[in-house]
């Protein structure tokens, strides 16, 4: 159920397949940019404020492709996809491929950045020191990489860079939408079958592997939720 924490609604939607997700996503995206067209009009005296959602949920095996990025980065066929039980989706983010599957954190802000000064650059930033403060917590050092969205472990290392979290976000009237990918128990195999956003020559990682064992995600939602929303109020 929905958990208002001041002004941000807070869903942990569980396993839910992407296209619904995508378009419950899409729901909350136009009612916001609505809200805001109709604040916009001359017989309108008091705007109302926009509402802001934060979702977590995990989805079966699925690769997404944004806008920027090529299919050529998608290494193995409709036949194979259908094989491992995954599905593969063209969607309106930035960003190239990447993948969702169990054990991994989906978060998907939908949110007016109008009512928190931000800018999109900003908005991106947020999110990578959100889960960067994350790791932290967990005493994993980790950081950006020049010229690449998301969140690096060992990044001033080209011989061991790694990435734990995928992002690729999509606003529109600085509504936003689409979000950030963490692994946390994810089964990395599903990495080889692409070019995680778009590179050859990087690698992929998750707080199992790291840590050496299993995480408890309740224990980890829980912790995460609190990050990203202190992060949104400062």
């Amino acid at each position: 159920m929905p958990v208002n924490n001041n002004n941000i609604i807070f869903s942990d939607l569980g396993i839910i397949d992407f296209k619904d997700a995508w378009e419950y996503q899409e729901k909350l995206f136009n009612e916001i940019i609505n809200i805001k067209l109709k604040n916009k009009k001359p017989s309108v005296k008091e705007p109302s404020s926009t509402p802001s959602y934060l979702l977590f949920c995990e989805h079966p095996h699925v690769y997404t492709l944004g806008k920027s990025g090529t299919e050529n980065n998608l290494l193995i066929n409709t036949e194979d996809l259908e094989k491992r039980g995954a599905t593969f989706y063209h969607i309106n983010r930035g960003g190239d491929i990447t993948y969702h599957g169990p054990g991994q954190i989906v978060g998907y802000p939908i949110l007016d950045l109008e009512n928190y000064g931000l800018s999109l650059k900003g908005y991106i930033e947020l999110l990578e020191d959100s889960v960067i403060d994350f790791l932290s917590s967990y005493k994993i050092k980790a950081s950006r990489l020049q010229g690449a969205t998301g969140v690096w472990l060992d990044a001033e290392n080209p011989g061991r860079s790694r990435k734990i979290c995928a992002i690729g976000v999509r606003a529109s009237r600085y509504v936003t939408m689409h979000g950030f990918a963490l692994n946390i128990n994810t089964n990395l195999d599903f990495f080889n079958y692409i070019n995680p956003c778009g590179f050859t020559d990087k690698g992929v990682t998750s707080l199992e592997k790291e840590l050496g064992k299993p995480q408890e995600m309740e224990l980890v939602k829980d912790r995460l939720k609190k990050i990203l929303i202190e992060r949104l109020r400062d």
